[in-house]
């Protein structure tokens, strides 16, 4: 029987108090999809946008016709839907950007179940005689959408702890789990070494990048360089030149030069002021990537290799005898990630594996199918428009009130704690960490659970706020324009509105945290 390998990852831990507030947030019922259809035309009220997301919009020159929004409490019990506090074309086709990473994350939770893992797997194709395979090692990934550098080197230790030292073939590299057509990472923004371009594989090692890090040696005159994963055939610089001068955009100070897969350049300086900092960067040939890091590691695991290592070839369809099964991280986690960071290539990981479950081969077109026969069971005829699954995307679209329908039903059942838990907590972690630096006064930080979307003309943020009362409402806000990266204070605004649920002369007696 092939031996499983535990390749685990700290577990993350909430504040005492986050934690507490997050445990009564996922005991909020949640109406379901029938009874929003039920509960009627929102109170005039609720269609006019407070006043200070109005002077947002203004300031960043955004029409209010460009943004849809919708605040409603989470409903007390299942069969009581609340009418929204705030109604602002919810209807509307919009373009939600990572926000669209909630209907994969909650499909994914709901499909699957938040305790499932993916398998990867180790096969010898030969006799396995006194250490040496006389033979090719295959290793057979399978849609593993967080396959790090920890959890690689782990699992090529493993195979030579069970007794492979030497492989007299080839290391074969299987990703074929996936039916993916080629795709160019540069097509969507011309930003090929944006790790967000990163595109997703049946075998992604590392995301397909590199981590630079560069830390100032003052007395050397130069600034260290380090980098992870290892990887072979590469020359990279161990030293740059220090600079004196502020810290302003010391990326490009450094002059660098990555289009060479065999050699990196650092053709500039770093300041110094800068202190350590880290750049993470997509590798400029996607697929050597894999080989050229597995090649790395299993040198380091101190295992020889006599041929080379390579991808297997389309029509390759050997089985060999399972060496070792590797299972991943849990989803429960791995959607943490996915929301949290705002990862895309991982979200595509996901979203091709629900269809990958089903068939021989994950394709982004089965994908959508099956997201949406899952979608009309659970919401019925609400606006979704898939593509990739991600966000990362011109095509996809839904509604504010489509989004408010997720949000209210996974606030309630087994799955309301893996799904709020995935979401950032404002101003304390994920892409919403940094709202306590520009806002520090804001009476949402410690008390929002949200997922941002940022894109060229899109700005979007949805989740949970608790109010200043104690009730729990789900905000979705989506902005749609050329100036959507301006309206972000917007977005603020809306969740600042939101949270002040109390009559300001009553406020100093909102109950205390």
């Amino acid at each position: 029987m092939p031996r499983p390998i535990p390749l685990a990852s700290p577990r993350r831990r909430l504040p005492l108090r986050l934690g507490l507030t997050l445990a009564v947030l996922c005991g909020a019922l949640a109406a379901p999809a029938a009874a929003w259809a039920a509960r009627g035309a929102s109170a005039d009220a609720a269609a006019v946008l407070p006043a200070p997301v109005r002077a947002a919009l203004a300031r960043a020159g955004v029409p209010a016709d460009a943004v849809a929004i919708e605040v409603a409490p989470l409903p007390a019990t299942a069969s009581a839907p609340t009418a929204p506090r705030l109604a602002w074309r919810v209807d509307a086709a919009m373009n939600p950007a990572s926000v669209m990473k909630l209907v994969t994350t909650y499909a994914a939770l709901d499909l699957l179940g938040p305790d499932y893992t993916w398998t990867n797997r180790v096969e010898l194709l030969g006799p396995l005689q006194g250490g040496v395979l006389q033979g090719d090692l295959l290793l057979r990934g399978s849609g593993d959408p967080k396959l790090v550098l920890e959890r690689l080197d782990a699992l090529l230790r493993a195979v030579v702890a069970a007794g492979v030292r030497e492989v007299r073939g080839d290391i074969v590299l299987d990703g074929r789990v996936f039916e993916l057509p080629e795709r160019d990472p540069a097509a969507f923004d011309a930003e090929p070494l944006r790790p967000y371009n990163a595109t997703p594989d049946g075998l992604l090692v590392n995301f397909k990048s590199l981590l630079y890090t560069f830390a100032p040696d003052p007395a050397a005159g130069v600034a260290r360089v380090r980098f992870e994963p290892p990887i072979a055939g590469v020359a990279i610089p161990d030293r740059v030149p220090l600079a004196a001068g502020p810290c302003a955009d010391w990326r490009a100070s450094l002059g660098a030069d990555f289009s060479d897969p065999t050699q990196v350049r650092f053709a500039g300086s770093y300041p110094a002021a800068c202190g350590e900092r880290t750049w993470p960067v997509a590798y400029a040939a996607p697929a050597q990537f894999a080989p050229r890091v597995v090649q790395a590691l299993w040198a380091q695991a101190g295992g020889v290799l006599v041929g080379r290592v390579r991808w297997a070839a389309p029509d390759d369809m050997r089985r060999g005898r399972e060496l070792l099964a590797a299972p991943s991280l849990p989803l429960g986690e791995v959607v943490a990630d996915i929301n949290k960071f705002s990862n895309n290539v991982m979200a595509q990981q996901v979203f091709l594996t629900l269809s990958a479950v089903e068939r021989l081969r994950g394709t982004f077109a089965a994908s959508r199918e099956r997201v949406q026969r899952w979608w009309r069971g659970r919401f019925g005829a609400a606006p979704l428009v898939l593509d990739n699954g991600s966000g990362l995307s011109r095509e996809e679209r839904t509604s504010a009130a489509a989004l408010t329908q997720l949000l209210h039903e996974a606030a309630s059942g087994p799955l309301a704690a893996p799904f709020t838990g995935s979401l950032g907590v404002a101003g304390v972690d994920g892409t919403v960490a940094r709202l306590r630096e520009r806002a520090p006064d804001s009476p949402v930080i410690g008390r929002a659970w949200l997922k941002t979307g940022s894109l060229r003309d899109v700005a979007s943020i949805a989740g949970y706020v608790e109010g200043e009362s104690g009730r729990r409402y789900s905000v979705v806000a989506l902005i749609n324009h050329p100036n959507a990266g301006a309206a972000r204070p917007a977005l603020d605004a809306v969740l600042d509105w939101t949270a002040r649920d109390l009559p300001r002369a009553s406020a100093a007696h909102a109950p205390s945290r």
